[in-house]
């Protein structure tokens, strides 16, 4: 995961990405899936452990429960990460290309 002004984990990254609307964990598995194109496939055991950490630390809060069935959604403070883990990937990116395209 990511300490404050740490990196995020590519899977909190994807969970947080996909929970700027609401979604229970195979959504969310699915949305990963999705939005990567295939190349991130979460198992349950991951989604679960993100879930519990993301929870504890704000960035997510639970929306609705049925049926055995939580759904997520983002909060301001996880906004906030997904933010700040943009601005530290673009910076990978412009130094990469930076130094390697003289």
């Amino acid at each position: 995961m990511a300490e404050r002004g740490g990196a995020l984990t590519e899977a909190a990254y994807y969970i947080l990405l996909s929970l700027y609307q609401s979604l229970h964990g195979y959504g969310i598995m699915q949305n990963v899936e999705t939005i990567s194109r295939g190349r991130v496939k979460m198992g349950a055991g991951t989604l679960y452990g993100a879930l519990s950490t993301l929870l504890q630390r704000g960035w997510i809060v639970e929306t609705v429960q049925y049926d055995r069935k939580r759904e997520y959604l983002i909060t301001e403070a996880g906004k906030a990460m997904v933010n700040a883990e943009l601005l530290r990937l673009e910076e990978l990116l412009q130094n990469g290309l930076r130094i390697t395209r003289r």
